[in-house]
């Protein structure tokens, strides 16, 4: 078919030069406030030689070729979740579940892509493209040429660390000496444009998520975050199957509402809670909502399954095992434990539009 066609062609895995992991380590916050910033111009990354990973292509044209065709007359909504360090079991585990979450409750079975790294999605065993920003890239916009622009829309949910410049980290690989990327908000946004994707439902689960939001906003979309602009958020490293965000809004708030709006409200409080009785300071959650999106919402909430979310299926890990977080230094430990998962599937230059200015 003339669609797939395009798929064939060849993919760079990573078409931007990556540097190792361990130059970044000391600028992640590790969950706490305390960490420092990015070496400067680290992440001004140039275009890659080409480098090619043909088990990576395989499984993204797999994963793109599944996608499913949007139906006229019904507001379908498209889902991609994006699992961003390899080193940390918890952004895996949140992206597997999303996909069972948006598959048995939200009915978005066959329009549902992850990307995901982490150690157990290499070589020959990979289940899921990797997420990389070029994958998500040709994932974004297979979807937008799928989609009815004014009739479907679009849920990315992003997990991973973030840094205090407002930059998604990406890991490869579990070890220091992995490769990393990072994406800013404008590259985001480019992203989402160059797709044509035009209803959004943004939902970023890292530190310092609060500083996408200005570039992200638009008439027609939805904002989530995990943190403001200035906050870390809580409960990455491999001491729990979830972050704190997590575990308070895709597992706790969508299983009591369908409503999105109301889905941070209950993850708020829950959030804000959670850290009052540990003595961490306020992450403070984000939310933006577009003037329109709105009405896209309740029109696709009309017509929603009436059905219970999926029980969360990784058990929190062993304290014996559990690599425990120091303040101020990442979470990354070669040959920490690592829950098995099940086999679970989900690329554009990167000139950065003009940033809208922060709040």
């Amino acid at each position: 078919m003339a669609a797939l066609a395009a798929l064939r062609r060849p993919l760079a895995v990573l078409r931007r030069r990556l540097l190792p992991a361990a130059l970044l380590a000391l600028a992640l916050p590790a969950c706490h406030s305390d960490a420092g910033a990015m070496p400067a111009g680290a992440a001004d990354t140039a275009q890659d030689e080409a480098a090619q990973d043909p088990v990576d292509q395989a499984q993204l044209r797999q994963a793109l070729g599944s996608l499913q065709p949007q139906r006229p007359g019904v507001p379908d909504l498209y889902v991609v979740g994006f699992a961003g360090d390899a080193s940390e079991d918890v952004f895996r585990n949140e992206v597997l579940y999303l996909r069972q979450m948006f598959t048995q409750r939200f009915g978005a079975a066959g329009r549902i892509a992850t990307l995901i790294n982490h150690g157990d999605n290499l070589g020959a065993h990979a289940y899921a493209p990797q997420a990389s920003y070029d994958n998500l890239g040709d994932t974004l916009d297979r979807i937008g040429k799928l989609m009815d622009k004014r009739e479907d829309a679009l849920l990315l949910f992003l997990t991973s660390h973030g840094t205090d410049q407002h930059e998604l980290y990406l890991q490869f690989g579990p070890g220091e000496d992995a490769e990393y990327d990072t994406i800013t908000p404008q590259e985001l946004r480019r992203l989402l444009d160059d797709a044509g994707i035009r209803n959004r439902i943004i939902v970023i689960s890292a530190c310092y998520s609060g500083g996408f939001v200005p570039a992200l906003k638009t008439a027609d979309t939805l904002v989530i975050t995990a943190a403001r602009r200035d906050r870390p958020s809580f409960g990455c490293g491999n001491t729990a199957s979830a972050t704190y965000f997590g575990r308070a809004w895709l597992i706790d708030a969508l299983a009591r509402t369908t409503d999105l709006v109301d889905s941070y409200r209950l993850a708020s409080a829950e959030i804000s809670a959670r850290e009052q009785a540990e003595g961490e300071a306020p992450s403070y959650p984000q939310l933006y909502v577009g003037a329109r999106i709105g009405a896209w919402l309740q029109h696709w909430r009309a017509q929603l399954p009436n059905a219970a979310a999926p029980p969360y299926p990784y058990p929190e890990p062993d304290a014996d095992d559990a690599v425990t977080a120091t303040d101020g230094e990442p979470d990354h430990a070669p040959g920490t434990t690592q829950t098995t998962a099940p086999p679970t599937p989900a690329k554009p230059a990167r000139p950065p539009p003009t940033a809208t200015p922060t709040q």
